[in-house]
């Protein structure tokens, strides 16, 4: 397993869709993984140190967690299948080893507010991890904070947007 931290929560301008990026902690390889509003609000919430006046769904279910008896060891994002991350939460309760299926986004939810690892399974990041390509990537993933001009970006950098852009009809853009 590879052990990972949460890079960002990004929002897409044209699709409002959010996407966690998650870095490998001893390389630049990270998993970009799209997941729903709600989760990403509550791992935003809860990296940012926000509180809120009542417990939101992945706080409730941590101390229900807590309350059983029962702790969280670590979550793992351990299987790619048809474009489909899945991840388990791993409990111990009763010095056992529970495996509860999951989808990574909750997963995460969850590891931030109990403050465990998070892993990948060495399958998942050699299948759809990433390294940040020199031109793109830093301006992507840690904010271009350089003094040099913006890279040039090119379709083929673009991976799953290129279709989309390909696609935009600008001929009547401005034409009201």
């Amino acid at each position: 397993m590879i052990e990972v931290t949460i890079d960002s929560v990004r929002i897409s301008l044209m699709t409002q869709h959010r996407v966690v990026v998650l870095r490998e902690t001893d390389s630049q390889r990270y998993l970009p993984i799209w997941i729903g509003a709600p989760e990403a609000d509550a791992i935003t919430l809860r990296l940012q140190g926000v509180q809120v006046e009542r417990p939101v769904t992945h706080d409730l279910l941590a101390r229900s967690i807590s309350t059983l008896g029962a702790e969280v060891q670590y979550v793992v994002i351990n299987d790619l299948r048809s474009d489909v991350f899945y991840a388990q939460i791993v409990l111990e309760y009763n010095e056992r080893e529970i495996k509860v299926d999951s989808r990574p986004s909750d997963a995460i939810a969850l590891a931030v507010r109990s403050e465990v690892p998070i892993y990948i399974a060495e399958k998942v990041m050699s299948e759809a991890g990433r390294l940040p390509d020199k031109d793109v990537a830093p301006g992507i993933l840690e904010g271009d904070k350089g003094e040099s001009s913006e890279p040039e970006v090119k379709s083929e950098d673009l991976g799953v947007f290129a279709d989309f852009i390909e696609e935009l009809d600008l001929d009547d853009l401005g034409n009201d």
